[in-house]
């Protein structure tokens, strides 16, 4: 799943803080301090995307990602080698491209399953 790059951020701060953060807060630690009432309607959209949930604190909501950053690498991987036309090319052009220690991890990880 792609995100937009407010989209990114703003799960950055969420697997920054897994205890979970108010939108206001979320909007002060932003980079680009776009308006709480911008990061409100992105967290809706998170939450739609079932990539973040809210609970209520009072008269707001608390926002946590709902899976850590790990999850959702492995799941975008995933989903991209799933809209491959010709699996085995996406595949050997990704191992052609990667560092020594991913495919050390990858070759680690195949071996255990």
């Amino acid at each position: 799943m792609r995100l937009g790059s407010l989209e990114r951020s703003i799960m950055e701060v969420l697997w920054a803080h897994p205890e979970g953060i108010l939108a206001q807060q979320l909007a002060d630690e932003l980079e680009s301090k776009p308006a709480v009432t911008t990061v409100l309607t992105v967290l809706v959209r998170l939450t739609r995307k079932d990539l973040a949930s809210r609970e209520r604190v009072g008269r707001a909501h608390r926002y946590k990602a709902v899976a850590g950053k790990d999850a959702f690498v492995a799941e975008t991987m995933r989903a991209a080698l799933d809209d491959a036309a010709d699996l085995d090319a996406a595949v050997n052009r990704f191992v052609g491209t990667v560092s020594p220690e991913v495919a050390a991890a990858l070759r680690a990880a195949l071996d255990k399953r």
